[in-house]
This record gives C-alpha cells, sequence and structure tokens, in this order.
C-alpha cells in the first residue's frame, strides 16, 4: 500500500506506519456507537451546587491559590480561523448575495469594537465608512485591503469595546486568568495556535501584557504551541484508499480537537482551566464566570483529596469494610461509576484491585448548561468495556441515532457541556499521567471532505474533551447560561452579552 518515498513523508510527519494503517483500518471498519445507559441528570449525574456549597470550595480554593501552593494553568485552544464566522460575508463580497445577516452587519456596524479600525483603514486609502458601498467596506473588512479578519484566528480580533480600549478574545482571557488562575501572583496562560498565526500572537502579548500586569497587579507567563503534525491523520478515497496529492505525496489533515491531547500533556501545574478563545464576555458579565471556574477548582481538589486517601487506606492495608462502603458509596455518588456486573461477587483483593485502577486516573469537572437547543455534545451515563458506566460528554456522531432506544435516551439530555472544564492530570506522587492511556481509540469520527475538486473521506481523533478524556474521572455541575457566550457568527458580537462593556 505504501511506497518507499510514503514511508519516508510519514517518519518525517513524526508518525509511523502502523499508525496510519490503523487510522485507514478506522476508514474501512469505522467506529463503533457508544452505548449510552441514560442522559446525566441533576441528582442522577449532575451536581448542581447550593450558595453555601459553592462559598465554601471557593474559599478553600482561593486560599490555596493565594498561598501558592498548587500550581495553575489556563489552557486555551486557539488556533482555529475565525472563516465561518464571515461565511455570509463573504458570500455577499464573492457573488454579491446579501440576506438578513449581512444586512444586520452593515446597519449596525457602528456598535462593533473592530469599527474605529475599520474606518481608519478606509481613510488610508481616501475612503469615507458613511459614503462608501457595502462591497468595499466588506473587502477592507474581510481582505488584507484593510483589516483582513477573514484570514486572521477568533483570537486576534477585536470583540469587546471598553471605554480606553477594545479588546480581543485573548486579552479577555488574560483578565479572566488574573481573576481565577492566579496563584500567588503569577498566572500561567496557553494558546495552542496555528504557525501562520503564531508571531500575531506574541506581538500582541507583548504589547498588551504590561497594561494588564499593570491593572491586575499579577505577573504573566503566557506559553504557546501548535498542533503537531504527527497527529495529523491520513485522508483516503471512497473506496478507502490513500488519497494522494496531485505530487503524488499522502494528503494528512489536522485531526481535530482531540490532536491537542498532546499539547495538554506537555503543561506543568496541578489544576488547568480549559476554555475555548471565543466563549468571553465583558468584564460586566464575568462574575458569574469567574465564580464556577473557582468552584470547578474547589470541587477538583477537595475530590483529590478524598481520592488520594482513600488509595491511601487502600495501599497501606487499613481499608476495612467501612472503607470499602465508603469507597462504594464515594463512586457511585460523586465519581459516578457504577461497578461491572458480578462485582460484589469479587474477593475484597479483587474489589481492592478494581478501586486503586480507577481511582489512580486523571481527574475533571466539567460545566454543562440547560439545554437551549445550540449544537455540542451532551454528558450522559454510558456502558464501558469493562462492564462498567461512567460518564461521558458524548456527541450526536457517537450515537445511533437509528436506534429507536438510543436516540430517546440522546434526546432525552437536559444538558450540553461548553467547554468548561477543570483538570488535574498529576498523580499523587505530582508526575503527570500519560493521558494517551485514558483516551477511548474508538471514538473517532470520519467525515467527508473534498480538495481539488475530489471528494476524499477525513478522519478526526477522539475530541478533547469526548474520548480523548473517557477514562478520566468525571465530576459533572450544572453552571449558569451566562457562563456560556460564544461567537460563531460576527452578529454574535451584537448580542447584549458581548456590548456596553
Amino acid at each position: 500500500m505504501f511506497q518507499e518515498n510514503d514511508i519516508i513523508q510519514i517518519k518525517e510527519r513524526g508518525s509511523d506506519t502502523d499508525t496510519v494503517l490503523q487510522q485507514i483500518d478506522y476508514f474501512v471498519n469505522g467506529f463503533p456507537y457508544l452505548n449510552l445507559s441514560k442522559a446525566a441528570t441533576v441528582g442522577d449525574g449532575l451536581m448542581s451546587l447550593t450558595s453555601e456549597e459553592i462559598e465554601r470550595v471557593v474559599e478553600s480554593y482561593d486560599q490555596l491559590a493565594a498561598d501558592g501552593v498548587i500550581t495553575l494553568m489556563k489552557f486555551v485552544p486557539a488556533s482555529g480561523a475565525a472563516t465561518r464566522m464571515f461565511k455570509a460575508l463573504f458570500g455577499f463580497l464573492e457573488g454579491g448575495k446579501s440576506d438578513a445577516s449581512v444586512e444586520s452587519f452593515f446597519d449596525n456596524i457602528d456598535q462593533f469594537a473592530f469599527y474605529e479600525d475599520l474606518k481608519t483603514a478606509l481613510e488610508a486609502d481616501g475612503l469615507d465608512l458613511a459614503t462608501a458601498s457595502k462591497t468595499q467596506i466588506a473587502a477592507y473588512f474581510l481582505t488584507d485591503k484593510g483589516l483582513g479578519y477573514g484570514e486572521l484566528p477568533k483570537g486576534l480580533l477585536k470583540f469587546h469595546n471598553y471605554s480606553d480600549r477594545s479588546r480581543t478574545p485573548l486579552e479577555e482571557h488574560l483578565v479572566e486568568g488574573a481573576k481565577y488562575a492566579n496563584a500567588g501572583g503569577n498566572v500561567q496562560i496557553h494558546f495552542t495556535v496555528s504557525p501562520e498565526h503564531r508571531d500575531k500572537f506574541e506581538k500582541l502579548v507583548v504589547e498588551a501584557l504590561p497594561t494588564y500586569q499593570t491593572e491586575h497587579g499579577v505577573k504573566y507567563f503566557v506559553s504557546f504551541s501548535e498542533q503537531k503534525s504527527a497527529t495529523d491523520t491520513i485522508a483516503v478515497n471512497p473506496d478507502n484508499s490513500p488519497f494522494r496529492e496531485k505530487d503524488g505525496n499522502l494528503l494528512f489533515r489536522p485531526a481535530g480537537h482531540g490532536a491537542l491531547l498532546d499539547n495538554l500533556a506537555q503543561l506543568d501545574a496541578d489544576i488547568i482551566f480549559i476554555k475555548n478563545i471565543d466563549n468571553v464576555v465583558p468584564d460586566r458579565l464575568k462574575d458569574d464566570t469567574i465564580r464556577y471556574k473557582k468552584a470547578l477548582a474547589g470541587i477538583v481538589l477537595d475530590s483529590q483529596k478524598k481520592i488520594w486517601s482513600f488509595m491511601d487506606k487502600l495501599q497501606n492495608g487499613t481499608a476495612d469494610e467501612g472503607v470499602y462502603a465508603e469507597l462504594a458509596t464515594f463512586f457511585q455518588n460523586q465519581l459516578c461509576v457504577s461497578p461491572p456486573a458480578g462485582f460484589e461477587a469479587l474477593t475484597t483483593e479483587e474489589k481492592k484491585a478494581y478501586y486503586l485502577a480507577k481511582l489512580d486516573r486523571p481527574l475533571r469537572a466539567c460545566g454543562m448548561v440547560k439545554n437551549q437547543g445550540e449544537p455540542g455534545g451532551g454528558p450522559f451515563w454510558a456502558k464501558n468495556a469493562d462492564g462498567s458506566s461512567s460518564l461521558q460528554i458524548v456527541e450526536s456522531a457517537q450515537v445511533d441515532l437509528d436506534n429507536e432506544s438510543q436516540n430517546e435516551i440522546f434526546k432525552n439530555s437536559t444538558h450540553f457541556n461548553p467547554v468548561d472544564l477543570v483538570c488535574a492530570i498529576k498523580n499523587r506522587q505530582g508526575v503527570a499521567y500519560d493521558l494517551k492511556k485514558f483516551r477511548d481509540p474508538l471514538t473517532g469520527f470520519i467525515t467527508n471532505k473534498s480538495k481539488n475538486g475530489k471528494e476524499l473521506k477525513a478522519q478526526e481523533l477522539p475530541g478533547l474533551w469526548n474520548g480523548a478524556m473517557a477514562d478520566w474521572n468525571t465530576i459533572f455541575v450544572e453552571v449558569p447560561l451566562i457562563t456560556f457566550n460564544p461567537v460563531k457568527t460576527v452578529n454574535d458580537l451584537l448580542r447584549d452579552q458581548h456590548q456596553g462593556a
């Protein structure tokens, strides 16, 4: 199947032929559907915190953070281009096709944070925004004639207006970091970026840090990484044979956000906050986000403390019947792991081995918002290969919706995942887990694409917060909808949540 040049190409990308052959096998045989047991709901897999509970865990977290006894990191996937934000505008610019969203953009253009920049770009060429044609405005907005927003990543676009400046999502994440990822005055933030935009991100950070460090009295440590080419997956023709470029080389494509598991694994921190680049709000609306981020972190630390206490008792031989009873309750009610059939018939040593294996895993708390019809993965109980059931974030593509019972379970989901996670990836000895060992490789995705007019099939790795974390200890927590304010189209910036900063 592979020629000598193919093998060289694969090795140069940091991969190997066995991995690529496995990817092709997934194309041939497909990925199995997850077996859903039921939707996770409040009181059954999904925690709903009282004000008192929030206050307790936030206070505990704040104390640890202020003392600097824990290291914190904010991890922000930021490599995606903003092209899809401007789909309708590109249609207008390229073919003169207008619709309600295009008209809304032009009618409200003075309400966008980039308005003054756009005005200046037009004036540099002797044009007045007030009298310029819509085509001229669109060209100066989207292309390198002016702002070039159509080619930039979301993190570098101006989202919010303030009295003294406008802020990009990158800057809003700097502010957020100072508010909830502040360990003794130190704020670590890591952005994953695309290679072609890295220099622009670094330039903005250099320009912005002095202002935000002074305003918030912190010291920032900002780092960047790029998606590794070794994580790209091979593309195939409709008959599952390798797709080849015009020059005969194999075609490899980025494998989705699941490829960022490698980037996450390289981070060195006790607590890692994960949040998408475009899910930011102005300062006037940040309080709930800050409060619940701290609450999620507090829950992770509280749960981690209990997990390590149980592990100590199991390993030093002090676990009596009472401890095993506590473990059963802890697994069922807090970690939401139901043991496999026949568990009660196991010997004490077998139960001990089972509990230790389940306890000794990465840990995450995931915020879940009430389902308002937004696309995205939802919280479910799912059956595992070992016969147990556990909490999983599940996308529709992972479910056999033609199966009536599975479809009914999926439709009964009351919440969805806004990519609001707090993770602990180190064990009791402070050593990072090998995160790939906790990924379910059978939860990838296959999509239909095209290149140079030819159809092809592409493959995504198990999603970062889906299959890539399938074997983690997981806690789902209900968070308010105000903590979820993504910007999918440019007109989303006209919503109240992104105005009036």
